[in-house]
């Protein structure tokens, strides 16, 4: 099958970009979005041209390293499914796209399709993670959790930190992700102890590196993961109980 592609060249942050359109005659309905890039860039290095520059790792949908918008959507039209899982065959009839980097003031373009999303590290060194001793792990039951919250932390800990809620926002904003990453560790027995210091500086890191929240829900429209809306409500409600509390409780 023949697939035209209008993709998006840039060399850098400070250098203006341009649509570069390419096509590519032996696509199957089989190949992913990724796979179709793979096949033009051995097209573009045989004729001598510089390869197009996009990221990917696992390409199963898990590390959050691939995002790029698709014909207007992040990631593409298919509902909670990240770029490298998108399949042609999901595409009917469709047979042009036009592929460009995540918009935001937050991810300046590194080049081409690729952008930098140090911001997101910033959230995740901010509060991100837990102080736990080292030593013995303990067991199992020692740590007791309702059924209930543990299930609840597991599906806010989905979030795979692609951005692409980021992208989604008017605003550039990235409540969606801080709030999934506030929500899972507050439901987990281990994030209890610094809960309230948690919120506190991730909200700062979303004050510094990121825009309001645009109340328009287009983030968790185009979330891979699924994460729910309820997510950006958890970052004031988190906020509002750490103020409330006082620094003398980070708990």
């Amino acid at each position: 099958m023949r697939i035209e592609l209008d993709i998006w060249r840039q060399n850098g942050p400070h250098e203006d970009g341009h649509f570069e359109h390419h096509r590519v005659d032996d696509a199957t309905p089989e190949m992913s979005l990724l796979e179709l890039l793979d096949r033009l860039n051995d097209q573009i290095v045989e004729q001598g041209g510089e390869p197009v520059v996009f990221e990917s790792d696992c390409r199963e949908g898990v590390c959050g390293s691939c995002g790029f918008v698709v014909n207007g959507t992040p990631h593409g039209p298919v509902p909670h499914t990240p770029a490298c899982r998108q399949h042609l065959r999901a595409f009917p009839g469709v047979t042009q796209f036009r592929l460009e980097p995540f918009r935001s003031a937050a991810f300046p373009v590194i080049r081409d399709l690729a952008v930098d999303r140090s911001g997101l590290d910033a959230l995740i060194r901010a509060g991100g993670t837990v102080n736990v001793l080292t030593g013995t792990a303990p067991d199992a039951d020692a740590v007791p959790q309702p059924h209930q919250e543990a299930e609840q932390a597991l599906d806010f800990a989905a979030c795979i930190g692609c951005g692409a809620c980021v992208a989604a926002c008017p605003n550039g904003s990235a409540m969606l992700f801080a709030g999934a990453e506030l929500v899972h560790l507050a439901k987990m027995p281990q994030g209890h102890q610094q809960r309230g210091r948690r919120a506190r500086q991730m909200v700062e890191a979303l004050d510094e590196h990121f825009g309001p929240c645009s109340l328009y829900g287009e983030c968790a429209r185009v979330c891979p993961a699924g994460i729910p809306l309820s997510a950006v409500a958890a970052v004031n409600r988190e906020r509002l109980r750490a103020t409330f509390r006082g620094k003398a409780k980070d708990n």
